[in-house]
């Protein structure tokens, strides 16, 4: 029998390092097996390896320069990089590109001859037509699709990420799961396994015990993960998260895991080069969350001790370098208050945070990335990255969204009529975002990020403060005041924001009163509108409606002294406000509608017909009900769809369906009738 030889083995018998084996394995250069949970690589296949190795330059496409690095590698400079993304990513990149004199391509992917950003095939055929010689699939999407990177180095093209081997090992959660246990470090007490069955998820729920959270084991991003307190919530949130990650990443597998109350977030930036090299650029605490989403992320976290920093960064080394990592990548972790640390998933790619690091390490991870897809070696120690994040400050971003935060975070769609960012030292905003641009329910509700860098913690959270109160976006419902709110609440200022924090104090008691549209807004929209009717002996009066039905007689003739507080911009017959950050759209009132108005009372007083209105645009999912049934109050009705999220629109009141309006994949908007509900 031949014999077979582990990574760190078969390294020494060839003059090489442990990491640069693991890497050829991952890449299905150097064949091997697994045995127990280890690699091993048969001596002929090692033979046979060795004897076909030629020098690096030998393996570069023809055409290409090729430049000397230290070590006796070779590296082939990137000239031109494809982007397969879209918005503020794609900006990003080319900003590197241009500073680097690397020619960057994005290709249209709204409107006639739009690219199809999840058709492999069709951004394949883009690239290799553009004539680029790398891809770089920014975040969402493709960017962790193994399948994706593979044909992209079929193609002849550089692929500006982990090997497809590693993206496929850190991409499938389970699999994750499996080897951080085999590596030693902990995770989370749950399900990864097979068969996929509901009956299998109940057992394995019921022995893991609840409160237990349901995700899929492909794709990230928090699509389709559910909290389950109660085994009779079960069953309903599998089918739906299902539903989600099928939708999302084309993989219905799901994982469960003990749901940690209260931890914090906390991930760990690393970069790999070709050679085996690797280190870490410190921690990002992203426990400031939404429906699993990240709404706020700063480096350092105010939690890690450098031992902690230390320990963390060590494991993600660990995970990457076992899977032959190259590139930039991210391990998550959850950290519990009593010090336990739990390893949640790796992301095979460029994170959406990424600038807080580039801030206080002084690096711009899009040119590592092109530098090490390039074959450079990284160049860095840990201690030289160490000592660049002590002195380099702390920063702190947010993520601007096109969402309603005060109804749900439900997804919002319009036109931007007004855009300005703010500026000044240490200020950064990478927007995707122009004056004029649609949002439909088919973009990213992610428009923008907005980073302040300080000397300290106190003066980053001052400068994004400022910033944010900058910030001017009218035409279209964000989160921008729900983000003004958030950069002043104790919990965020002290640092002891966990990932349930926003659960327990969004929104505050006294916000209705708070976000009432004030006097000035009313008077400044009937100004801006011109409207109005004269009255004998009386000054003239406009009646103005807001988007959320509210309707006011507004005396023209009000003093003007705080014109100046509010921002307007009038577009055909509409005026949009700018209340403390949120657009509140103003139109001049239609006149009275009496079968409306009867509607309303027979509704309000005799507990009439219940009418049950969209709260977002987006296209039918399904639905629930037939005309006839009877339902409960918060049955399920319909459910929507838009911009990657599921929204069950719910029955106000117990009755009986008398009407539908709407049917499977029909598109609907904000506030039209979906259905009544007779009591």
């Amino acid at each position: 029998m031949q014999d077979e030889l582990s990574p760190s083995e078969v390294a020494r018998r060839i003059g090489t390092t442990t990491r640069s084996v693991q890497r050829w394995i991952a890449n299905g250069k150097l064949p091997a097996r697994r045995v127990g949970g280890r690699w091993r690589v048969a001596s002929d296949a090692l033979d046979a390896f060795s004897a076909a190795s030629v020098p690096a330059v030998a393996l570069l496409a023809p055409g290409r320069p090729v430049i000397s690095v230290p070590g006796g590698w070779a590296a082939a400079p990137v000239r031109h990089v494809f982007v397969a993304n879209r918005g503020e990513i794609a900006r990003r990149i080319g900003r590197t590109g241009e500073r680097l004199g690397v020619r960057v391509t994005v290709p249209p992917t709204t409107g006639a001859g739009a690219l199809d950003l999840l058709d492999i095939g069709a951004v394949v055929a883009a690239a290799v037509a553009s004539g680029a010689d790398a891809v770089h699939p920014g975040f969402g999407f493709l960017a962790e699709n193994d399948d994706f990177a593979r044909a992209v180095v079929r193609a002849g093209m550089r692929w500006v990420g982990p090997p497809a081997a590693a993206i496929r090992a850190m991409g499938d959660k389970a699999a994750a799961r499996r080897l951080a246990v085999e590596l030693g470090v902990p995770v989370i007490p749950g399900y990864d396994g097979e068969p996929q069955s509901d009956s299998a998820l109940v057992r394995a729920a019921a022995r893991t015990g609840y409160p237990i959270l349901v995700k899929p084991a492909a794709g990230g991003g928090g699509k389709g993960m559910r909290i389950v307190r109660e085994p009779a919530g079960l069953r309903e949130a599998l089918a739906s998260a299902r539903r989600e990650a099928t939708a999302a990443f084309g993989d219905a597998r799901l994982i469960l895991e003990r749901l940690v109350e209260g931890p914090r977030h906390v991930e760990i930036q690393v970069l790999f080069d070709e050679q085996g090299h690797g280190v870490h650029l410190g921690e990002r605490d992203c426990s400031i969350q939404r429906r699993h989403q990240k709404v706020l992320e700063e480096t350092p976290s105010p939690a890690l001790t450098a031992a902690l920093r230390e320990r963390l960064g060590e494991a993600a080394l660990r995970l990457a370098g076992a899977v032959g990592y190259t590139n930039a990548g991210t391990c998550e972790f959850l950290l519990t208050d009593r010090g336990e640390v739990f390893f949640l998933e790796m992301n095979t790619r460029l994170q959406v945070e990424h600038p807080v690091t580039e801030l206080v390490t002084g690096r711009d991870l899009v040119a590592d990335q092109l530098r090490i897809t390039a074959g450079e070696p990284l160049g860095l120690t840990q201690a030289q990255v160490d000592a660049a994040m002590t002195s380099g400050g702390h920063a702190v971003e947010v993520r601007l969204y096109a969402e309603d935060a005060e109804a749900g975070f439900l997804p919002a769609t319009g036109r931007i009529e007004r855009l300005r960012w703010p500026s000044g030292e240490g200020i950064r905003v990478d927007a995707g975002i122009d004056e004029g641009d649609e949002i439909g329910g088919r973009f990213d509700p992610m428009l923008a990020k907005i980073i302040a860098h300080g000397s300290d913690r106190p003066q980053a959270l001052d400068r994004l403060t400022a910033a944010l109160d900058a910030t001017i976006v009218l035409g279209i419902t964000t989160n921008l005041r729900f983000l003004r709110w958030l950069v002043r609440e104790p919990a965020v200022r002290e640092g002891q924001a966990r990932i349930d924090t926003l659960d327990r104090i969004w929104p505050p008691d006294d916000w209705p009163t708070r976000s009432a549209v004030p006097d000035g807004a009313w008077n400044s929209a009937a100004r801006a509108l011109g409207g109005g009717g004269w009255r004998l002996n009386g000054p003239a009066r406009a009646r103005l409606a807001t988007d959320d039905g509210t309707e006011r007689s507004v005396d023209l003739g009000a003093p003007a002294g705080d014109r100046a507080t509010f921002e307007v911009a009038v577009v055909g017959g509409t005026a949009h406000v700018d209340v403390d950050g949120r657009s509140v759209a103003f139109r001049l009132a239609p006149p009275p509608d009496v079968d409306r108005a009867a509607r309303a009372a027979v509704s309000h007083h005799t507990g009439g017909p219940s009418e049950i209105i969209a709260p977002m645009p987006g296209s039918v999912l399904s639905v629930h009900v037939a005309v006839g049934a009877t339902v409960e109050a918060g049955d399920p009705v319909v459910t929507l769809e838009a911009m990657k999220m599921e929204h069950a629109v719910v029955a106000p009141v117990a009755g009986t369906v008398a009407e539908l309006r709407v049917r499977r994949a029909d598109q609907v908007a904000r506030g039209q009738i979906l259905a009544i509900v007779e009591p």
